[in-house]
């Protein structure tokens, strides 16, 4: 019954929010369309609290450097963004072209200034990130991106990407790790909910200045470490190291090189 209330919620939110937000984008700036997506975000906080009964209690905020500085997060679950968006005020944001194919999203994120990238990868998904991060990075925002690309189930998770390294080299920003158990409680895009209390923390800032293979070596050990202890914590059960699976896209592309081969 929780999980279906909140689903009706999240998608009369959703609808109510996105016409509203579109329509603020016909305005100059994006003042009017950030404003309502904030608002938006801690609507759906609250709801997942009231109505799916996960709360969400956040550690390490005192770690977060001053200034502009990348995110770079596990993502375990649909509601890792509203989760993390709602400790901001101004938050630029790393997404995949899937999102566009929504009505009225496509128009929304670009006002928002969203970082939008294709799904599968490769040079022209590499300059997307590099030129539109640093229309985010200019003015100064915070940004978040997801190094694995994708949503992972408990316990799994993909090979880390170099896209934030680019960002982290180029711009010459902090990094800032954040792992997440929340998967335990809302499970990537799952209808059924699990109440309980879900952990996002902040580790460390990464300095800038490392090479390719120690940052994301540092980055992936400081996010699966953190988010093994978190999924521990919740459950009581002992700490265990996600299992490394491939990436849907590597999948795909796997099978159209047997294709090709057979």
């Amino acid at each position: 019954m929780r999980s279906f209330a909140f689903n009706i919620a999240y998608w009369v939110l959703s609808i109510t929010y996105a016409s509203a937000a579109a329509f603020a984008a016909l305005a100059p700036g994006r003042g009017a369309t950030s404003w309502i997506i904030r608002r938006y975000v801690k609507r759906m906080v609250q709801v997942m609290r009231l109505l799916a009964g996960i709360r969400i209690q956040v550690r390490g905020r005192e770690r977060l450097p001053q200034g502009a500085f990348i995110i770079a997060s596990k993502h375990q679950s649909w509601g890792d963004g509203f989760a993390t968006y709602d400790q901001f005020d101004d938050l630029a944001f790393v997404t995949g072209d899937h999102l566009e194919k929504f009505p009225l999203l496509g128009t929304v994120l670009r006002k928002l200034g969203a970082i939008v990238v294709n799904n599968c990868g490769g040079r022209e998904a590499r300059e997307a990130l590099k030129h539109r991060s640093a229309d985010a990075h200019a003015a100064g925002r915070r940004i978040l991106i997801y190094p694995e690309g994708n949503l992972a189930r408990v316990g799994e998770k993909f090979r880390y990407r170099s896209g934030v390294w680019h960002m982290y080299r180029d711009f010459d920003m902090p990094v800032v790790p954040l792992a997440t158990n929340l998967g335990l409680f809302w499970p990537q895009e799952a209808f059924a909910k699990t109440p309980g209390t879900a952990t996002l923390e902040f580790l460390a800032p990464i300095p800038t200045g490392l090479g390719k293979d120690e940052f994301l070596s540092r980055l992936e050990a400081a996010v699966e470490g953190k988010t093994a202890e978190l999924i521990a914590e919740a459950t009581g059960q002992p700490v265990t190291p996600a299992v490394l699976v491939q990436a849907p896209d590597e999948v795909a592309k796997a099978a159209r090189l047997a294709g090709s081969t057979a």
